[in-house]
């Protein structure tokens, strides 16, 4: 835990914020400082002018008993008077030796030197008023100051490493459920999965995310093996039927003709299969999507429908297309296209003789739809999704020519352009319903 990245950021924010309020606390101290030094300059100066106004009016004898009262007052200013030779006239400064202007001394106090700030300004007759403050008091507000940000930085460093460590072990548990869920993996439990506290968080999202990856991988797998046991299912069929009539060919010379038409339709049926698994892969990684580009669906509905009628009427069938308005989409005009081939074959496959099959394209709402219909006799809901699986097909339906993959790339198809595909109740009948995003 601690080599972990929170803790690190943890500590740097916390070395920024004692920096911070050492800046903060140094600024506060030297603003406070020059603010009462620009009061205790503007307190003297005052007296003083006060001082001298007292002189000019009442001579040397008025302020020598304004100094004596101002000495007897609490809290005053410290004062001094002294006669042309220097010699002290009143005040406890006025021994003090300061040439007229501001200065700073120290001058015996009760037990120690105190700092004071002078201001000696000319009295006529050669005498000089000194007019002082004590600067003991900045001082000690300088202390105090200096003691609530030396606590306050303390507070602020012990603070940031408590908080920081609590933060980075509690990100550190979290990720290391993270990564314990992703050893067990690859370990070999694909059921293992990140718990979400529901905190909604980062971590959270994140742990959502890697359980909807790992469901999706499960998926697949599932699927993997699903294929892998439909396809050994399905192909021993033709291949023991070759089998049989390579057989038969070679135990007779005169079958040999029928027995290899029979071996070539045979392999024609696998090749079929093996091409259509490997388009839905195809069409499933993704690849054609870079070929996406605005098309039409309703012009592609047309373009099926007028293919497959004449051979629709020759079955004894009817297949026409119903609405006119445009219906916009991105897309794959090939994969469009062979997605809507599959679903009319399907259904004039499936409907049987006498059947009405109704090919839509169109705008509802915020979406696009593609939906083959049919008044065929449909499929039990139960069955309706597995339909889509690969290889899966209903009984009444193994006798008829097909692999079982068409409606898989369907939903292969549907998925690369982000739309969703559905079997619902036609009453009676199936009606195939792909749901497209609108474009953007």
């Amino acid at each position: 835990m601690f080599r972990s990245t929170s803790l690190r950021l943890a500590g740097l924010y916390t070395a920024v914020f004692a920096i911070s309020v050492v800046i903060l606390g140094a600024v506060t101290l030297l603003s406070i400082r020059h603010a009462l030094s620009e009061q205790f300059d503007a307190r003297i100066r005052a007296e003083s002018a006060a001082l001298v106004q007292e002189y000019r009016s009442e001579g040397l004898t008025g302020v020598v008993e304004a100094v004596h009262e101002r000495d007897q007052t609490p809290g005053s200013l410290e004062f001094g008077v002294q006669g042309p030779a220097g010699e002290p006239l009143a005040g406890r400064l006025a021994g003090a030796r300061a040439a007229i202007g501001w200065s700073a001394l120290r001058v015996a106090g009760t037990g120690e030197q105190e700092p004071i700030r002078l201001l000696s300004v000319a009295l006529p007759g050669g005498r000089k008023l000194l007019v002082g403050d004590d600067e003991e008091r900045i001082e000690a507000l300088d202390g105090a100051v200096l003691r609530g940000f030396g606590l306050a930085f303390i507070g602020v460093v012990v603070l940031g490493v408590a908080g920081g460590y609590a933060l980075s072990r509690d990100v550190h548990r979290r990720l290391a459920a993270i990564s314990g869920t992703a050893e067990a993996i690859i370990d070999g439990d694909l059921a293992r999965r990140v718990p979400v506290r529901g905190s909604d968080d980062d971590l959270d999202r994140l742990a959502a995310t890697f359980n909807r990856m790992l469901d999706r991988i499960a998926a697949l797998m599932e699927s993997l093996k699903q294929v892998s046991s439909d396809i050994a299912h399905d192909l021993r069929t033709p291949l023991t039927r070759l089998r049989q009539r390579l057989e038969a060919g070679l135990a007779d010379p005169q079958d040999r003709g029928a027995a290899l038409e029979g071996g070539l339709a045979d392999l024609d049926a696998i090749l079929e299969t093996f091409a259509g698994l490997l388009r839905i892969a195809q069409i499933e990684s993704g690849a054609r999507r870079a070929g996406f580009r605005p098309c039409n669906l309703q012009t592609i509905a047309r373009t099926v429908v007028d293919a497959f009628a004449p051979s629709a009427e020759e079955a004894g069938q009817r297949l026409r297309l119903a609405g006119d308005g445009p219906a916009p989409v991105d897309g794959d005009v090939e994969l469009l296209t062979q997605m809507l081939v599959n679903l009319v074959e399907n259904a004039l496959r499936h409907a049987g003789p006498g059947a009405e099959i109704v090919v839509e394209a169109a705008c509802r709402g915020q979406a696009v739809t593609l939906a083959v219909a049919d008044n065929g006799p449909g499929v039990p809901e139960p069955e309706r999704e597995r339909l889509f699986d690969r290889f899966y097909r209903l009984e009444r339906s193994r006798s008829t020519a097909g692999s079982g993959l068409g409606l898989a790339l369907v939903a292969a198809v549907a998925r690369l352009h982000g739309a969703e595909v559905r079997l619902l109740d036609a009453a009676p009948g199936l009606e195939a319903c792909v749901t497209f995003p609108a474009p953007a």
